[in-house]
């Protein structure tokens, strides 16, 4: 998950409340917005949000469209890449905390488990498509944030990965190939725990797609982390926090044992 954007999350945010400031204030709607400046109505509401940085001409000309007076122009310097999604960083904040982390993924390997390259081919992926600074910053963030899986002390860490997962070739079948080799090293810390669902299961717990659990600081409470093609959330209540670890307990059952998914992992990679 989170294949995601750049933007520096403090900067990008208080540009777009600024933005979101002015925009009113001027009585211009998001949709007028984005055709004055070339940008979707979507695209603008993504810059409100902090999710975007605004690229291109957009505060050149959104500043004396809106009556700013140079604000938006200041603020927006301070609006580099970072590597991190503005949206993202609650969710970080909570991982490299968590004292367990429990990933279902079924359609890349997950952001924890990625080589430098595999996470290149993935942001090389965004659509709208990422700068290539974003691009770097993006990679560079991704590489920092695995150092959770070394933290001491050491957070208990499992995941479920579809075979599909382990076997769709982003950045080419080599990059694919040495990544997979990396996801059998990780397998050996005495924190990481990998599993693999077969193909072929005739009954399947993840039905809903993919999400995280995070077991908080001594494991007092429980979050759910989903994201999704509309946006992405916490789950904190019951009864959908249990029923999320319920499910994953599930995927887990139904999975391969970790002895055999590191032989499979082999076999995928050998084949490459």
């Amino acid at each position: 998950m989170n294949i995601g954007n750049s933007g520096s999350p403090g900067a990008a945010k208080a540009f777009g409340r600024l933005l979101r400031f002015y925009r009113e204030r001027a009585k211009v709607s998001q949709d007028l917005l984005g055709k004055e400046t070339g940008y979707s109505k979507s695209q603008v509401a993504m810059i409100e949000r902090g999710e975007r940085r605004a690229k291109g001409r957009f505060v050149l000309i959104a500043d004396p469209l809106l009556g700013a007076q140079g604000a938006l122009l200041e603020v927006a310097e301070e609006v580099t890449a970072s590597g991190v999604a503005a949206w993202f960083e609650d969710y970080l904040l909570e991982e490299a905390k968590a004292a367990g982390i429990h990933w279902y993924e079924n359609h890349l390997i997950p952001g924890l488990l990625q080589t430098e390259d595999y996470a290149r081919a993935v942001f090389n992926c965004a659509v709208p498509a990422l700068e290539d600074d974003e691009i770097e910053a993006g990679v560079a963030a991704r590489l920092a944030r695995q150092q959770v899986l070394f933290r001491k002390p050491a957070p208990l860490v499992s995941f479920v990965l579809e075979k599909a997962a382990l076997t769709k070739p982003l950045g080419g079948p080599d990059v694919l190939r040495k990544n997979l080799l990396h996801v059998r090293e990780c397998a050996e810390l005495r924190n990481v725990t990998i599993q693999v669902m077969p193909e072929g299961r005739e009954i399947h717990a993840g039905l809903n797609g993919p999400f995280i659990l995070l077991e908080t600081e001594e494991r007092r409470s429980q979050l759910v982390y989903v994201e999704g093609q509309g946006g992405r959330y916490f789950l904190s209540e019951q009864p959908d926090v249990g029923d999320c670890f319920a499910r994953y307990g599930a995927l887990r059952a139904q999975a391969l044992t970790p002895e055999d998914s590191v032989r499979l992992i082999e076999q995928v990679a050998r084949q490459l």
